[in-house]
């Protein structure tokens, strides 16, 4: 909905109705979608007493009308951990609620965890990476998209994420979008000096940042930690035989990890961008509950499982041999990466700790999550 003066020199202001504002207006004798309405009008649509007295007040026609005023919201992946997060976060913010309307974009929008924000009222449209014209359809009328890629380990990891990334990028220039929020991650590359060559997972978004940055729109970043998920998947403790069970990597116990909750937290972060862009224009929030060593993720684990959890060091070749060909070097490289320089370069806990003070809503801690999602040892 948009304003404009009377044509050929008439008085009075108009606004241009799209369709969303008449979708939920049954019974309502209105201006077809499209047309104009005067605003001098428009208050009787608003204005309860008024509305109620021309036995015009309808309570969908009002909350449509006011969806088809606010700013849209397009997140790249709604139904993944990180969009399904600012999902929940913006849909539970009292401003960003009012200030923002959601599209979600996901590859198939039949399937349940579609259809469960569809009844929470979010917009839900099919779109593809590898599609440009899906990309610029699902971004057209977006006020911000936030977009993230997702790794793929098959021998071209570095490839899809660059490649993926512009595709994003791209799409939201050709759909005119003004704002743009985008999931990166620091150049492991470059910061170990090119020591190490097996980081496309980090490389290959940090590259798409710096691509971002050229282009004719504002942007700002989060870089999301390591997932506390990974505690159920990959990086879940194992029986040892004995009763106990061990944590086990190559990298010295008191190697330090920032953590987050990904489902629960990365909205935090975003909305906090949504509440103030130009504050954030051009920043990384590097998005961290905080920093946890290894010992320190054993105890946790210990503690909330109740039972025993030992960090078990292991040598490099026995613990690659554990991991999947085509991810082994890559996560290799990723955690000597981190013991060696830590997660976001220079001064990985002064960036931790300011971004976590910008987040909007209290950090999930590694015991909050391990209360919310048990271990099941």
């Amino acid at each position: 909905m948009t304003g404009s003066r009377a044509p050929n020199g008439g008085g009075g202001i108009f606004m241009h109705c799209g369709a969303a504002a008449w979708r939920s207006a049954p019974g309502l004798r209105l201006p077809a979608p499209g047309s104009r309405l005067p605003v001098a009008e428009l208050k009787y649509y608003i204005d309860g007493e008024k509305a109620k007295e021309k036995k015009l007040l309808d309570r969908e026609f009002i909350a449509s009308l006011l969806k088809a005023m606010s700013k849209l919201l397009v997140i790249f992946g709604a139904t993944g951990q990180q969009g399904g997060s600012i999902v929940e976060t913006v849909l539970g913010d009292a401003q960003l609620s009012k200030e923002y309307s959601i599209r979600g974009t996901t590859r198939d929008p039949s399937k349940a965890d579609a259809q469960e924000l569809v009844k929470k009222g979010i917009e839900v449209v099919k779109a593809e990476v590898d599609d440009a014209a899906s990309l610029e359809k699902a971004f057209k009328g977006a006020h911000v998209v936030f977009a993230n890629t997702v790794t793929v380990y098959d021998g071209n990891t570095h490839a899809h994420e660059v490649n993926h990334g512009r595709a994003l990028a791209d799409a939201a220039v050709s759909a005119g979008v003004p704002f743009l929020i985008y999931s990166t991650l620091p150049h492991a590359g470059n910061i170990s000096g090119g020591k190490l060559k097996n980081m496309g997972h980090f490389d290959g978004k940090a590259e798409v940042e710096q691509y971002i940055r050229t282009l004719p729109l504002r942007s700002a970043f989060i870089a999301p930690a390591s997932f506390m998920s990974n505690f159920h998947a990959s990086m879940a403790p194992h029986p040892a035989g004995d009763g106990t069970y061990a944590f086990a990597n190559f990298v010295k116990p008191d190697t330090k990890m920032p953590l987050i909750d990904t489902a629960g937290d990365t909205g935090k972060w975003v909305a906090t961008i949504l509440a103030d862009f130009p504050k954030y224009e051009g920043k990384v929030l590097c998005c961290a509950t905080a920093l946890y060593t290894f010992q320190e993720i054993a105890d946790a684990m210990s503690k909330a499982s109740g039972k025993t959890v030992a960090y078990k060091q292991l040598p490099e070749e026995v613990w690659r041999g554990f991991l999947p060909p085509a991810m082994r070097d890559h996560i290799a490289e990723m955690l000597q990466y981190f013991q060696e320089h830590g997660y976001y370069g220079e001064d990985t806990e002064g960036q931790v700790k300011w971004s976590a003070e910008q987040a909007r809503g209290k950090l999930t801690t590694l015991d909050e999550y391990f209360k919310k999602n048990p271990l099941n040892l």
